[in-house]
């Protein structure tokens, strides 16, 4: 897990060319004993602070504690307006949890008379839950959630999940052609995520982009570089320089979603 002593570090490296810290990469972000606490130094800073969360920590003592830190969104994971449908991609994972997490928090910052953080359910449509849409916007509106967020899914393998793509297309980022899935962006050589930010892993690494799951391209870490020598050194320079040549010659480039509606 991120240290929060490095997490203030890197915040004071920035200074004020940082503006938006996203909290969250692969897992839970609240189980992170530390993680109100970087938050709260982040927001001490001016900084927009954004996480997301299953929902099955929201506790009203964590509801309040959140509130407190100043963070500013937190996206509430709900992929399905039943049991049933919500298990099949939140293996294990319990609804009504999510729904009494949402509540608690709800409550706790109406308690507050906090405006932070904006709760936004997200959605991600497959074939099993693209019939709940109208559901869940409903469901929201009715517990008082202030946006709904409906996502296209990105499919690690695409031809060998062919059944989980929604049939209507508008909720499709993938299209299929004689069995074969097919993923065309728009914008194949450009990405503005090569210059307005990055990601940076539990243990320091800087990696381009949340792509590249698995940490592949370090550019440097920030426990033994700072982050501007690592940010306009030569390796990252050659990574900008290889996408803009052509997109497929980097493999997390090929699946990204950068110029491909992905939010409704």
């Amino acid at each position: 897990m991120l240290n929060p002593e490095m997490n203030k570090r890197i915040i004071d490296q920035l200074g004020t060319t940082l503006s938006y810290i996203t909290y969250y990469f692969q897992g839970e972000p609240l189980l992170h004993p530390g993680f109100s606490e970087m938050v709260h130094y982040a927001s001490s800073k001016k900084i927009y602070t954004a996480s997301s969360t299953n929902a099955h920590h929201l506790n009203r003592s964590t509801c309040d504690t959140l509130i407190d830190s100043g963070l500013s969104k937190l996206i509430i994971s709900i992929d399905g307006s039943t049991q049933e449908s919500y298990s099949t991609y939140r293996i294990g994972g319990n609804l009504n949890k999510v729904i009494d997490g949402t509540r608690n928090l709800l409550e706790a910052r109406r308690v507050k008379k906090a405006a932070n953080p904006v709760i936004v359910w997200q959605f991600i449509v497959f074939r099993h839950n693209e019939h709940e849409i109208g559901q869940i916007r409903q469901m929201a509106k009715e517990l008082g959630v202030d946006s709904v967020q409906i996502k296209t899914a990105q499919l690690y393998d695409p031809d060998e999940n062919l059944e989980m793509l929604p049939s209507d297309k508008k909720w499709s980022r993938y299209t299929v052609d004689n069995g074969k899935v097919k993923f065309e962006p728009s914008h194949l050589n450009s990405c503005r995520r090569m210059w307005s930010g990055c990601v940076i892993t539990w243990d320091g690494e800087v990696v381009p982009c949340c792509f590249d799951k698995d940490a592949k391209y370090g550019m440097g870490n920030i426990q033994s570089s700072d982050f501007e020598s690592i940010w306009n050194g030569d390796k990252y320079r050659d990574f900008r320089d290889t996408l803009f040549r052509g997109r497929q010659n980097i493999d997390i480039c090929m699946n990204c979603s950068e110029g491909v509606k992905v939010f409704d």
